[in-house]
């Protein structure tokens, strides 16, 4: 008697494909490397040295998800204990370092990569909270921190008010509605590889499309005068 093979459904194939490639690792890696790219052009802009630089592309990388694993309890952080997202953040900004007339020409190649690394890193940060038994609305911070933190703690360092309280751009604004979505597909049981796949591009098309369509977030009325 011969047992029958029976391929797996193609989504089933293609899920079992990206967990055997480890591609939820390198995304994870390329996002790290293209805020380190930001990063250290900061730190060329501010007019920082080699160890500024190198400095701001850990921190654009690496800051949000230190401040998250501290919240969630997650010791050591990986920002600082993880030796593959620690050569990432650096390789970025070694290669800005070396290349920035090149990489400061393609600044809207950079803006584009920049909104997918905003919702990796949501989509990593608000998983890490839940896998970690966090409830729900723990776990949207944690993505959001995740998210917007090392931009906050880059414009910090460079002695600038952070561009997501001032700047007006829809950049925290996608990534609570892409965390709040993660944590409702958690509930409803459908977090898997397409929901991510949903959530990621939603992240990222709707930072693209703000940007592009120039839409800001409202400011507040001040009333003048008595």
């Amino acid at each position: 008697m011969f047992t029958a093979v029976v391929d797996p459904p193609p989504v089933e194939a293609l899920a079992e494909l990206i967990s055997a490639l480890r591609l939820d690792l390198f995304f994870e890696l390329a996002a790290i490397f293209i805020s380190g790219l930001a990063g250290g052009l900061a730190g060329i802009r501010r007019g920082l040295d080699v160890f500024g630089v190198l400095v701001l592309a850990w921190a654009a990388s690496l800051a949000g998800g230190v401040l998250r694993d501290v919240m969630i309890g997650s010791i050591p952080p990986v920002g600082i204990s993880n030796w593959r997202f620690l050569a990432a953040a650096v390789g970025g900004g070694v290669v800005v370092y070396f290349l920035y007339p090149w990489i400061a020409n393609r600044t809207k190649a950079v803006v584009i990569l920049d909104a997918f690394a905003l919702a990796l890193f949501v989509w990593v940060g608000t998983v890490k909270g839940l896998e970690y038994g966090m409830g729900a609305l723990a776990s949207a911070v944690a993505g959001l921190v995740t998210g917007i933190g090392g931009g906050v703690v880059r414009d910090l360092f460079t002695d600038n008010v952070p561009l997501v309280f001032a700047d007006r751009q829809f950049y925290a604004i996608p990534a609570c509605l892409g965390a709040a979505a993660i944590v409702l597909f958690a509930r409803l049981g459908w977090l898997n590889d397409w929901t991510a796949l949903v959530v990621i591009a939603g992240i990222a098309g709707f930072r693209l499309v703000a940007l592009k369509l120039h839409w800001s977030v409202p400011a507040p009325h001040q009333k003048l005068g008595a």
